[in-house]
């Protein structure tokens, strides 16, 4: 296991990924949200099963396991409306953007009362509102630039991971560098 190449590893995985974030960004997506389902219901079928498969005791009363239904219905409600539940947080994405663009803006009006605010202080909160406004009116438009531009900064670290390798890493000697370091003598 020691000759395997984790920096060719990552960066295979980072290019598959950024490959199919920029390609078939819709549909990532759609199976993200699937896989999020799956992880909910694993627990909440593990949980359920155990229930029914443990011997009850006497005298001691067992408890339903409410959260690992909860957890198995929401799951299966993520593996069954994944459009649904991706548009649900790109307007709740949106909410929090304009929220957010928003106070930006009344915090440096606000300021003003006291000092100096360059007009250049307000573009990032405009932009942030902007952001908040196109998520809320566009969700799918809105989540597929987002994985698009995750999947560009993947490809871009897949290739900058493969230029390392080839500048660095697979040059790394073979054998151990010698560690003999002496002892240093303090001067007084």
């Amino acid at each position: 296991m020691k000759t395997m190449n984790y920096s060719l590893i990552r960066t295979v995985c980072a290019l598959i990924i950024g490959l199919v974030l920029v390609l078939w960004p819709d549909a990532a997506v759609q199976y993200l949200v699937i896989t999020l389902g799956v992880l909910f219901l694993i627990p909440g079928f593990i949980s359920i099963i155990s229930y029914f498969a443990a011997k009850p005791e006497q005298g001691v009363s067992r408890r339903f396991p409410i959260e690992g239904t909860g957890s198995l219905l929401f799951g299966l409600w993520l593996v069954v409306m994944p459009g649904f539940f991706a548009d649900v947080l790109m307007f709740l994405l949106g909410f929090i953007l304009i929220l957010g663009g928003v106070q930006q803006i009344a915090s440096l009006s606000m300021a003003r009362r006291w000092t100096v605010v360059p007009g250049v202080f307000y573009v990032v909160p405009s932009l942030i509102l902007l952001a908040g406004i196109v998520a809320l009116f566009n969700p799918t438009g809105a989540r597929n630039t987002a994985f698009m531009i995750i999947g560009v900064s993947s490809l871009i670290y897949a290739i900058s991971e493969l230029v390392n390798w080839f500048k660095f890493t697979r040059n790394k000697p073979r054998k151990p560098v010698s560690d003999d370091i002496e002892d240093a003598k303090i001067i007084e």
